[in-house]
């Protein structure tokens, strides 16, 4: 125990993702730090079930390369991305048709030179502008989608955070869109990228989601989703974190605990989800949340041929539960033993009754192929898996309450693993310009170690 002022510098409540990542930030920088979560593990809701040889994802955010958190993040130096194929595979009136995936050397100017040249160029019936039954059209739709995603791509973030704000599907209703580019691809496309299926995000969270996946690739990390807040742990000095600790009441002084007493210190994080942190600071706004459920199977049939590779296949009919699915472990082998396959399905919303037989009956149209020998491993439902972020939504909530008292999260910021770790960031940066460029008043001391259980 450290004595007599203080025990720690700052106290962070929650080991998810954002915690952690503030807690690196602020060791770096010399300040003494204790992590206590209330869970026997670390991670929160980036976490992954073992079963059998299988690792499976309870929810199964994805994730993109192009989030700059996770290049500049300290501690994931090691974190190893598996992509998905370039953009996705959309299942619309019984075809399936890629979309979103860049061509070489995109960019804003020379996909609108395509565009313009494919308009002028002579119809004829070798020249049919538009396919039926394909979800996205023809050859000029899919060069004016190439344009708008190489343009958004290309556009600064501040420019988007200005833009008018407004329900992501009025927003998509004004943008000038072919409307089956609209309802074939951007639809489906922003209803799993914000896990909204409504689409009542607001539009600029879903221009920012779009920038994220027209300027990188869709992945998950190798290994699970717990493998992100884990590698986080890990590189932490030993006694940083503490499992199984309940914290019952925060003060800018001190955290009061089930098991451990009251821990002192010169500020406090809350890094819990956004009712977690209402709970313990009553006025905190809790938002809505979208319900996730992630239905995993396998199977070892050889006939069972998935020609959709690593590609991501989302449903643009709607005419199921599903709103994507994937062959999960042909984009991570670790995620399933040898000789298997293992299938991640998502469903948005409530999740109707039996819904493992509906994901099934969707699944085989989807695939174009029976699912009856398929083994169900697991149904993850999750009510409260993603903060809502419904217009007016302020993409940069305040992080400091007052001085000694800081909360992060992806309900601060963006509902996806990069809003979570910037949020985070921003709270260190107040942290430390409050704590002043001193330090830590005990930098020469070990990791600090908690009061004995009563």
């Amino acid at each position: 125990m450290l004595e007599p002022a203080y025990q720690v510098d700052v106290v962070i409540v929650g080991a998810g993702t954002a915690g952690l990542s503030a807690a690196h930030r602020l060791t770096s920088a010399g300040i003494s730090t204790a992590v206590l979560e209330a869970a026997p593990y670390v991670g929160g809701r980036m976490s992954t079930e073992k079963v059998d040889g299988f690792r499976l994802d309870r929810i199964g955010q994805l994730l993109s390369t192009s989030y700059p958190e996770l290049r500049t993040t300290p501690g994931l130096d090691s974190l190893v991305l598996r992509t998905f194929a370039p953009g996705v595979l959309l299942h619309r009136d019984g075809r399936t048709q890629r979309a979103g995936a860049p061509a070489a050397g995109r960019s804003a100017r020379g996909a609108l030179h395509v565009v313009r040249a494919l308009a002028s160029a002579p119809r004829g019936p070798a020249a049919t502008p538009g396919r039926a039954g394909t979800p996205v059209g023809g050859a000029v739709d899919q060069a004016r989608l190439g344009a708008a995603l190489a343009r958004i791509a290309a556009t600064p973030v501040e420019r988007v955070l200005a833009r008018p704000e407004m329900p992501a599907r009025q927003a998509l209703a004004q943008r000038g869109m072919p409307p089956r580019t609209v309802d074939g691809f951007l639809r489906p496309l922003l209803a799993t990228l914000l896990c909204d299926p409504e689409l009542g995000t607001s539009s600029r969270c879903a221009d920012l989601a779009l920038r994220a996946f027209a300027s990188g690739r869709l992945c998950v990390p190798e290994g699970g989703a717990e493998m992100l807040p884990e590698l986080l742990a890990r590189a932490l000095p030993s006694g940083t974190v503490h499992t199984g600790v309940r914290v019952t009441s925060v003060s800018t002084t001190s955290v009061a605990t089930a098991e451990h007493g009251e821990i002192r210190c010169r500020a406090v994080l809350l890094a819990t989800d956004a009712r977690a942190a209402a709970e313990l600071l009553p006025g905190l706004r809790v938002p809505d949340f979208h319900p996730v459920t992630v239905v995993h199977h396998t199977t070892d049939d050889p006939s069972a041929a998935f020609s959709t590779g690593t590609s991501l296949l989302l449903d643009a009919d709607r005419g199921g539960p599903v709103a994507h699915t994937a062959v999960l472990s042909n984009v991570d082998p670790s995620r399933a033993p040898g000789g298997r396959v293992l299938i991640s399905s998502t469903v948005l919303g409530t999740p109707p009754e039996g819904v493992d037989t509906a994901v099934r009956i969707h699944l085989s149209r989807l695939y174009g192929t029976s699912t009856r020998r398929w083994e169900t491993l697991a149904v993850h439902h999750t009510a409260e898996a993603v903060p809502a972020m419904r217009p007016p939504h302020d993409l940069r909530r305040p992080v400091r309450l007052l001085a000694g008292l800081y909360v992060c999260g992806d309900h601060r910021d963006t509902s996806t693993v990069q809003g979570a770790l910037h949020s985070a960031h921003r709270a260190t940066a107040a942290i430390l310009a409050d704590l002043g460029a001193a330090g830590s008043l005990n930098s020469a001391d070990p990791a600090p170690t908690l009061p004995k259980a009563a």
